[in-house]
């Protein structure tokens, strides 16, 4: 179940009264090498088009959750990568997730990836950063054909004789 903290109408400026409800989350990266914790206050995410960040990531945006640092532990240090003279980056070096993105000076937040979270489903994007940058092609995929992963034979094939079962 979705949980909301206080947002800004973006028409207008004012702030919208829900009730906020704090949510401890845990993730971290494919190999779980890299696991943390964090207490989230709502369930608000973003999405980034940055060319930055579509590097770091490969992808043709990146989700984000903006969490405090003073609300996020680290049980095992990530590896950082320090992308600009401004910013540095967790990721894992041995399965190479990236994991966020943080200031390098005076932070009091930072953005976890969303697809790191161990159950990202009750995020909602609430906006769009650098869309100097974005992707018109790749913003409405709606639209598109669906496959589900367990309905392709050369993948599920695969995964049957490497392990005997689909992955989650």
């Amino acid at each position: 179940m979705p949980w909301h903290g206080p947002r800004r109408l973006a028409s207008t400026g004012m702030q919208c009264q829900r009730a906020a409800m704090a949510k401890d989350l845990t993730g971290g990266c494919q190999c779980r090498r890299i696991r943390y914790r964090v207490t989230v206050d709502n369930d608000d995410a973003y999405l980034c088009h940055c060319k930055m960040c579509r590097h770091a990531t490969g992808g043709a945006s990146i989700a984000f959750v903006r969490v405090g640092l003073d609300k996020l532990v680290w049980e095992t240090e990530p590896d950082w990568y320090r992308s600009s003279p401004i910013a540095e980056r967790p990721f894992c070096r041995t399965c190479g997730t990236p994991l966020g993105f943080r200031f390098v000076k005076g932070a009091t937040n930072m953005d976890i990836t969303l697809g790191s979270f161990d159950e990202p489903r009750d995020f909602r994007p609430v906006h769009n950063y650098a869309i100097e940058s974005l992707l018109p092609n790749w913003q409405h995929t709606a639209h598109l054909p669906s496959l589900r992963s367990d309905q392709n034979p050369n993948v599920t094939d695969r995964w049957m004789k490497a392990v005997g079962k689909l992955p989650d």
